[in-house]
Parts: structure tokens; sequence; C-alpha cells
């Protein structure tokens, strides 16, 4: 059996108050091939359960309800979203309404006409709080050393992939997915178009700092070997700046001009090498940690129940 055209798949996180606004909005749109709704519910409680199976009860298009077994991060509840998609192409958007589906609905397009595997969605104005806003520069700046990707493209969580890119993307079983770096494993054939970021239906954000500092490290310690190289590179130039003061004060000396020896200039001297060693055994620790989670095989994501409209359901 043929699927949809365009599958929309939305994680929810304490999305009670929004997500049924969202999910009506997407019943009313007009998609050529007909579409679809993934809602994965990433264990944040009764209330936003049940309220996306009131949703799928009352669907006036196919509405499919994922529960994970526990709260596992946006990346892992998308990824198992794609996996349940059977739409020729998918638009993951966020629970909140930011993320108009009318806009999707022109990512789509613009991903049919141009042949693209990946349509991200540039918004023109952003809505959310200043510090998320820094907080999205930052990782779109870095992401330009340590990801192979144009320079200066905006990557955003806002994105129509074809069902080839989710396919590949979606064999990958790490615990700790990054999904920009894995669709730039896949393919280059990537572009974007500026779209409406609007402002939250209800609540607020429940993106937290330490949430952002996770998504930096999945992406430059699970995608690219650039921190150990800086790594390297840091080390080389301490050492160097070592040698070079060694040197210096051994000269000084030797023409009988040298400095005294103090406390504070040789505890200064240690706390910086002694810094910069133990900064560069934690990112190695990072490496090793990460490794050895995804060897004794941590999950995911653990899907405890999927329903469907028209009263399917499974484990």
């Amino acid at each position: 059996m043929a699927g949809p055209a365009l599958s929309f798949v939305i994680p929810l996180y304490r999305s009670a108050e929004t997500i049924g606004a969202v999910v009506a909005e997407i019943e009313g749109l007009v998609v050529e091939g007909g579409h679809e709704i993934i809602l994965v519910h990433d264990g944040s409680g009764e209330e936003t359960s049940r309220v996306a199976r009131d949703l799928v009860r009352r669907a006036k298009v196919p509405v499919t309800l994922i529960e994970h077994a526990r709260n596992y991060g946006e990346h892992n509840a998308v990824l198992t979203g794609w996996r349940h998609a059977r739409g020729e192409h998918i638009v993951n958007l966020d629970d909140d309404g930011q993320n108009p589906p009318a806009e999707a609905v022109r990512l789509w397009r613009e991903a049919k006409a141009t042949g693209l595997d990946v349509v991200y969605g540039h918004y023109g104005e952003k809505r959310h709080e200043a510090w998320r806003n820094l907080g999205s520069w930052f990782t779109n700046r870095m992401t330009d050393w340590a990801l192979d990707k144009p320079a200066g493209f905006y990557l955003s969580s806002f994105r129509c992939v074809s069902a080839f890119v989710a396919r590949q993307v979606t064999g990958y079983a790490g615990p700790y997915p990054y999904l920009d770096g894995l669709i730039l494993q896949v393919t280059q054939r990537i572009g974007s178009i500026e779209v409406r970021h609007e402002l939250r239906l209800a609540g607020r954000s429940t993106y937290t700092l330490s949430k952002l500092v996770r998504l930096w490290l999945s992406a430059w310690v699970n995608f690219s070997l650039l921190p150990l190289r800086v790594a390297t590179v840091l080390g080389l130039i301490v050492a160097a700046a070592g040698l070079v003061a060694l040197g210096t004060i051994a000269w000084l000396w030797y023409r009988g001009i040298g400095p005294e020896y103090g406390w504070g200039w040789t505890m200064s001297c240690i706390l910086i090498f002694s810094g910069t060693q133990l900064v560069m055994l934690g990112l190695i620790g990072e490496y090793l940690g990460r490794m050895f989670i995804a060897v004794n095989q941590r999950p995911q994501s653990v899907v405890r129940e999927v329903l469907a409209s028209g009263g399917q359901a499974g484990a």
C-alpha cells in the first residue's frame, strides 16, 4: 500500500496546551497526495499522553501516536518518528506552534520542485528568548568548523527530508544522535528557504541550557574529531610557550639579570599547565565515555506503545 506524499513528525514534551491547535491546523491543510501526522510522546507525563490519545481518536487525517518508555531527547524522538513515517517526504516541526504547518508545506514543495534531499527553514525573525537565539547562533558557527557543511549555512530543527535520507539516517543506533550531523553524512543536496517563526501558543520553552550543551557535545564529539585536534594544537602551543619561557629565563640568568624566584610566578605556571592538561583529559574522557556507553548498547529509545487512528495499536 502506497504511503502519503507527506508525513508531519512532531516530538511531544509537555505539550498538552499546544499540540491540539497544531494538529488541527495540519488537518486543515491541502496536500496533493495526502498527508499523515506522527506524534512521538517523549515521556513527559500523563497529561500530554491523554491529550495525544484523544487527538488520535478524533483524527481527520491518519494520526499515529508513539509512546516512548521515558524521556530520551528531541533528536531521539524525531528518529523514532521517521522510522514510523510512510511519506515520500517528512517534515519535522515543534509541538508549540512556532513552526507554522503552512510553512512546512512550503518546505515540502521546495524539496519537490528542486529535487533536493533536505530543505531547511531559515527564520527571517526568530521568536525565541535571547539566550536561545545566541545558543543557536553559536551552534551554527561551531558546526561550520566541525561538520562538512557549506560555511554559514543555517541548520534548524524545522526541516523537510526525503524518505531516502530518512531511511539512511534511521539506520544509526547510537544513543547520542545529532540529526544534522547524520544528514550531512548522507547527502549534500541541501537547501533552505526563509520561513515564518511564530510565538509559542502557550507556556514556556522546555529547552534548557543543559539540553543545549548536550546537543553541542553530540554535534562535536559524535561527528567530528575537531575537538581532539584543537586540544592537540592547544597542547603544542602551551608546550611551546613553556619552552620559550624556560629559554628566556635561562638567557636572563646567563646575563646576570634573571628574575628572582617567586611563589606567585611558580604557581601561575603550574595552574596554566595543569588546567590545560585537565581540559585535554576531560575531552578525551568524553570521547571514551561515549564509546563505553555505545559499546554497552544503551538504547537510543524504547517504544512502549504505538497507537494509530482507526484503532490499530502495537507495542
